[in-house]
């Protein structure tokens, strides 16, 4: 039996971890509801997604005070039975989440300084909710889409039987489950840093069914605007099976510990260059190891250099320690909720790489630069920030000469007057700027 604490690194030194404590760093990694929390800092990140679920709670009350105004101002019984449910369905769904992140609850408070002397924070575009739809097509209507990607995964083994696995990115971790229960592995990890996936995952694959509610994007009938789920697996996991709470940019194992990663719509998604992201992925595998990444390779980068194509990709890798790779492309459903209108076909692209040599390894990941963390160098006047700085000062302005007397004409007149801008820009400027107050508001949607 292998022992899974003997594969774990410290994410911040890379030295290994004795119970789940870095003696050279000084810290003890916690265990929240059996599950590790192993992010380079812990506390800090446990207070980071304590205060997103607070931001939750307020925005999900937020939700139920909107459709509660709205019950109040209608009369027709068909609409009043659907806001009557989406009403119920926000009430409970914040029953269901807060028994479900209890561990939350126990955070230790962590201030921005922590972050900072680590220079790592979850991507802040990444709240609890951002992939909750993942959960209800894992565990509960997805069955089509989960084999399409557990078929692809295993064809692209050919045949090996890794004994140890490891699936970054692995969300509400119904691939890694069935990969796990379906192949001879002693240990499959399952990593990913958002806790709602992480809990409501862990609790289903022990046999523990969790209630959640889901609200279809575009319900097909009146009934579908708010839904309770059972999600539950087919059976309990079997013993070799780990989930932990971490960053991919900071893996917390050794070197060279696994038969094979997985990546699942992972690769493309990450904040970091594949230049850079596909080294660590190197860096996990033993020599001979397996890599298998599946998506769309939609990569999310503001460089447009590393939005690769496929040639592109398949050529990074090789100049990163693989070879033999093989790519095979298919046209899978996506997200096909059985109760929503919304719901797409995906061109998939499933690579399989083997790991030939070391890659040189890029410097620890750093969300945050020098500039930001010390204090001490200059800050640099980017082209971004004298745009923004130009705009800040036009909108504060604008602000300013709200008074509830001025038209928008007045002024624009105003803006020309202080020589910003001309009033025919102006004008435009200005409708567009009160355009955002009033669509952010709420005041254009009826409520």
């Amino acid at each position: 039996m292998i022992d899974f604490t003997s594969l774990l690194a410290c994410p911040r030194c890379d030295k290994p971890l004795t119970d789940l404590s870095c003696i050279a760093c000084r810290v003890d990694f916690p265990v929240r509801d059996g599950v590790p929390w192993l992010f380079a800092e812990p506390d800090a990140a446990m207070t980071e997604w304590h205060n997103r679920w607070q931001l939750a709670l307020a925005n999900l009350n937020q939700d139920k005070k909107r459709v509660t105004a709205a019950i109040r101002k209608n009369s027709d019984p068909q609409t009043l039975v659907r806001l009557e449910l989406l009403q119920h369905g926000y009430i409970e769904q914040k029953k269901c989440l807060t028994r479900l992140l209890e561990p939350l609850g126990l955070h230790a408070q962590a201030d921005l300084e922590t972050h900072l002397a680590l220079k790592t924070r979850p991507p802040t575009q990444q709240g609890l909710f951002t992939y909750a739809a993942n959960l209800h097509r894992d565990w509960c209507w997805g069955e089509e889409e989960n084999q399409s990607g557990f078929a692809a995964i295993t064809t692209a083994l050919q045949g090996i039987e890794p004994d140890k696995i490891l699936v970054l990115g692995a969300g509400a971790a119904r691939l890694a489950y069935d990969l796990h229960q379906s192949l001879e592995s002693a240990i499959t990890v399952a990593l990913d840093f958002n806790p709602l996936l992480v809990y409501a995952a862990t609790h289903i694959i022990n046999g523990n069914p969790v209630t959640l509610w889901e609200f279809p994007l575009a319900p097909k009938r009146s009934e579908d605007v708010a839904i309770q789920r059972i999600l539950s697996a087919p059976n309990p996991v079997r013993e070799g099976f780990h989930y932990v709470l971490g960053d991919a940019l900071r893996a917390p194992f050794k070197p060279g510990q696994f038969d094979a990663v997985i990546t699942p719509w992972f690769i493309d998604i990450v904040e970091e260059a594949p230049a850079k992201m596909i080294p660590r992925i190197n860096r996990l595998l033993g020599h001979g190891g397996v890599w298998i990444n599946y998506g769309s390779l939609a990569f999310d980068q503001t460089n447009p250099a590393n939005r690769l194509s496929l040639p592109e990709f398949i050529s990074l890798s090789t100049h990163c320690g693989f070879t033999d790779i093989e790519a095979v492309e298919a046209t899978v459903p996506y997200m096909n909720c059985p109760d929503s209108r919304h719901g797409r076909l995906e061109d998939v692209v499933t690579i399989r790489a083997v790991k030939q040599t070391d890659a040189s390894q890029p410097e620890r990941h750093q969300a945050l630069p020098d500039w930001i963390v010390n204090g001490k160098r200059p800050v640099p006047l980017t082209q971004s920030f004298q745009s923004q700085a130009t705009i800040t000062r036009i909108h504060a302005y604008i602000m300013s000469l709200i008074d509830g007397k001025r038209t928008l004409e007045d002024m624009a007149g105003m803006l020309e007057q202080q020589k910003l801008m001309q009033k025919s820009a102006a004008t435009s400027a200005i409708r567009g700027f009160l355009i955002t107050m009033f669509e952010e508001q709420g005041s254009g949607r009826g409520y």
